[in-house]
């Protein structure tokens, strides 16, 4: 175990530090043309992804199919980025469904050697804020890691209720999916001093800067999983004030990517894993229900991803 995992304290210090500093990388899962996990593969992309230096890396979560891991495969992807962050940055393993379940994941992602956890949406229901709150409490009962919870789907917490899930020991801070500025800034002025929030919207860079204005510059970025040149540009030109150099890649490749994105359901995860196959990372297909793009999309992918990286004047 890390020598910080179950300190939310410190965890959160580091984490802080990291955002400020760079991306949060959601690395992608690696399986061989069968459907099985390729180890070896996934150990290979992760530490090219460490090698770009972000601020934090976040497996097995929405973008590594977290959804479609059984428990031995979970525990392999999580130890390997483990082993291979080697205290660099912190690791942010993902666990998910009912409490129960989570639960299971927890303990592994624990025994792996983990710094905190991101507790995915539960699974189909709705539910109302006593039952959102009860979930995060029955979770942080039962593991020494750190919790930062994830509003996205079905789960959306009101100001109150993220008072009282930031007041449990262990949770130190909050992704959101939902892009709802106002709804945003009543929780991050309900929550205490210190605790973390993030950016987690699909394609993040294009909601980035206005996230920034309510008070949450950090975010993730499916980009870095395929292209960390454009994605760490991007991060540099924004923190800069580069306003310049922000506009022209929104408008020539993210934009242009959401766009694409948004042809079929699945391809936040499916588009990003082809781009990084298209780069030669060993990430191999994406596990049903996703599906990969059609030839057609994947034309116009690889286009659209040789215009990213002329744009910041990176290699193909």
């Amino acid at each position: 175990m890390n020598a910080v995992a179950g300190r939310p304290e410190q965890v959160a210090r580091r984490l802080r530090e990291g955002m400020a500093g760079g991306v949060l990388s959601f690395p992608l899962t690696s399986f061989r043309a069968d459907g099985s996990l390729d180890v070896d593969g996934f150990r290979e992309y992760v530490a090219g992804q460490l090698a770009a230096g972000p601020g934090a890396v976040f497996p097995a979560c929405g973008t590594g199919e977290f959804f479609s891991l059984d428990e031995e495969e979970y525990r392999q992807v999580v130890g390997v980025t483990v082993e291979e962050a080697g205290g660099r940055v912190p690791v942010v393993a993902g666990v998910g469904y009912g409490w129960a379940q989570a639960v299971r994941f927890a303990r592994i992602a624990e025994e792996a050697g983990a710094d905190a956890l991101l507790v995915l949406p539960h699974y189909l229901v709705a539910a109302p804020q006593d039952g959102l709150v009860a979930q995060v409490e029955e979770i942080a009962a039962r593991t020494g890691l750190p919790l930062v919870v994830y509003q996205r789907g079905q789960v959306t917490y009101t100001a109150g209720s993220l008072a009282r899930i930031a007041a449990v020991p262990g949770v130190i801070g909050l992704k959101d999916g939902h892009s709802d500025l106002d709804r945003l800034q009543r929780l991050t002025l309900a929550a205490p001093d210190g605790f973390l929030f993030f950016n987690g919207a699909a394609t993040a860079e294009i909601q980035a800067r206005a996230y920034a204005t309510v008070g949450v510059p950090a975010y993730s970025s499916a980009v870095h999983a395929f292209a960390p040149e454009i994605a760490d540009a991007f991060f540099a030109a924004l923190r800069d004030g580069d306003q310049g150099t922000v506009d022209k890649l929104l408008r020539g490749f993210y934009v242009p990517l959401v766009e694409l994105r948004d042809r079929v359901p699945g391809y936040a995860v499916s588009l990003v894993k082809a781009a990084a196959r298209l780069r030669g990372r060993p990430v191999g297909p994406v596990r049903a229900p996703l599906t990969d793009p059609s030839a057609s999309d994947l034309a116009d992918l690889e286009a659209l991803l040789g215009t990213g990286l002329d744009l910041v004047g990176a290699s193909r």
